[in-house]
């Protein structure tokens, strides 16, 4: 499961940056090969750090081993330089996907679209139809849940740089001591390891924003504008983590350094942000996004933007990517999203009764072990027609 779940965040990344990152396996067997849950292709052992200094490993589809190292001809700027020169950066930037995926499914796993993996439905969300050569962005969706993906990944490469430079897991950077002398009060002093967010910000930055950054088109406007998001509801949100010092436990001198906001509070904001989003127009020069309707004020950095209705995922439809919300488990008592009124669309829903395994009798032995009985039950389940 933990392959297949990064393989899949790999391919999830190739949707967002398709020329770009699609995850340097090769450098990554050579700098850090047992956190890697697979064996690297044989083709790919034999290379050396130097010898695949201008090899990207990756494809449209990963699934095919033979073809995951292979030439990056198509890397541009900071990308191509990040690629060849810090594949450590890059593994976190996989980190970071695969942390953007999991909490995209987390913040939907009640909404009629959730964040699927399953098959190639959530490509679809972010590309219509690929096309080909330099032009892939044109075919883009411009909807709500495609900020979102975007905005999520952008924070989610952000959030992990930066704690593998608190981790002390990248050579180019560490913590961050800028903060420095005492609070107005005199109560405390910074001190501590804060975390670098602007290494990780700047990082997320470099890769997620390359490949449009030098275009001029209303999804330009809208790929930059929700990664900026993203990575904002990191940086700005950043809170005060303190410690005290002193014998017995006292609080003698206390000090305090910058630490991330929790991912899940991140996933949270970026969610309410989504529910709030501004669906925007090019201005006539091209160059800003305007909020459709004359009353409505214009989006902040920190807002997700869009130009296109969602479908309303009713149904199984390929093309929009949506998988239809037939056989979804849903709520019969609840009036919400996830109730079966909503999330079945209407058609109603089906109820059974299913034999479940759950841990029980639970005990806490000395020292330190919870031992838990299996026991069965039987629990009732609706499931959309």
């Amino acid at each position: 499961m933990a392959s297949a779940h990064l393989v899949f965040t790999v391919f999830f990344f190739y949707l967002l940056c398709p020329t770009s990152i699609i995850g340097l396996w090769c450098p990554l067997h050579l700098v850090s090969a047992s956190r890697l849950p697979f064996s690297p292709p044989t083709d790919c052992r034999a290379e050396t750090l130097n010898q695949i200094s201008h090899r990207a490993v990756g494809s449209p589809l990963v699934m095919d081993h033979r073809s995951i190292c292979r030439k990056t001809r198509r890397l541009i700027g900071k990308q191509a330089e990040i690629c060849r020169k810090e594949p450590e950066i890059v593994h976190e930037v996989i980190k970071g996907a695969k942390l953007g995926t999991g909490e995209c499914q987390f913040q939907f796993k009640e909404r009629r679209w959730n964040c699927s993996t399953a098959d190639k439905f959530f490509g679809r969300i972010l590309n219509q139809d690929r096309g080909r050569g330099n032009d892939w962005w044109r075919n883009l969706q411009d909807i709500r849940e495609t900020a979102f993906v975007y905005a999520v990944t952008s924070a989610g490469v952000t959030f992990a740089v930066t704690q593998s430079c608190s981790m002390g897991e990248l050579l180019q950077c560490g913590c961050d001591y800028q903060m420095k002398g005492e609070s107005p009060d005199g109560s405390w002093e910074w001190g501590g390891c804060g975390d670098d967010i602007d290494f990780g910000y700047t990082k997320s930055r470099e890769f997620m924003d390359a490949q449009t950054r030098h275009r001029s088109d209303i999804r330009t406007l809208l790929t930059l504008h929700n990664n900026e998001a993203g990575r904002l509801a990191v940086k700005n949100f950043m809170r005060t983590e303190c410690k005290c010092h002193g014998l017995s436990g006292s609080c003698a001198v206390k000090t305090c350094w910058k630490k991330m906001p929790i991912f899940r509070e991140v996933g949270v904001r970026l969610k309410e942000r989504f529910n709030g989003a501004f669906q925007v127009m090019g201005s006539n020069n091209g160059k800003y996004l305007i909020p459709v309707g004359d009353t409505i004020k214009a989006p902040t950095a920190e807002d997700l933007v869009y130009t296109n209705e969602s479908p309303n995922f009713c149904k199984r439809n390929r093309k929009t990517g949506s998988q239809g919300t037939k056989g979804r488990a849903c709520n019969a008592t609840s009036m919400g999203i996830g109730g079966c009124d909503l999330l079945c669309c209407g058609r109603g829903y089906k109820e059974r009764q299913v034999v479940v395994e759950e841990n029980c009798k639970c005990r806490f032995h000395w020292c330190c072990v919870v031992k838990c009985s299996k026991c069965t039950a039987v629990k009732t389940v609706h499931e959309c027609l």
